[in-house]
């Protein structure tokens, strides 16, 4: 049984997308700034507009600290965020979408997002919405782009 256990144990490890609670997770093959740049154009070539990219490394280098690179794009679609904010303007709060790309203790690069189902959680959207079903089909599809080109 101990052996059936740490074999199932061992093969979720090796998913590419993986949920901590509302956070999706997904494991890149490349460092941080390579797995941002295939992110960013996979946004802009998937039609969504790129808002901001910060580096947290380089603002932490700024105050003479120090951060494994960290950088967040914030992208977004107009034609699908603006539904959501329609059937509750708090939806601006989460909007426009963003992906944390980070390097962990270990040297591994990590992209990480939340899931806009559990996101919109304390606001008046239905589960159901159509565009969470797109949000969250662009997010995993934008994701796994990156990671793995």
């Amino acid at each position: 049984m101990k052996r059936y256990l740490a074999a199932a144990v061992i093969g979720l490890a090796g998913l590419p997308a993986l949920a901590d609670d509302d956070l999706m997770m997904v494991e890149s093959s490349a460092d941080v700034a390579t797995t941002m740049d295939r992110l960013e154009a996979a946004v802009t070539e998937a039609g969504a507009s790129v808002m901001a990219r910060v580096d947290h490394a380089e603002g932490a280098a700024s105050v003479d600290m120090q951060l494994a690179p960290t950088q967040v794009l914030i992208f977004g679609n107009p034609k699908i965020g603006t539904q959501a904010m329609q059937d509750d303007p708090r939806a601006g709060l989460f909007l426009p979408m963003k992906v944390l790309v980070y390097e962990d203790r270990n040297g591994q690069t990590w992209l990480a997002y939340q899931d806009p189902e559990d996101m919109f959680d304390d606001l008046e959207i239905g589960d159901d919405a159509e565009y969470i079903t797109m949000m969250t089909g662009a997010l995993d599809k934008l994701t796994a782009k990156a990671a793995s080109e």
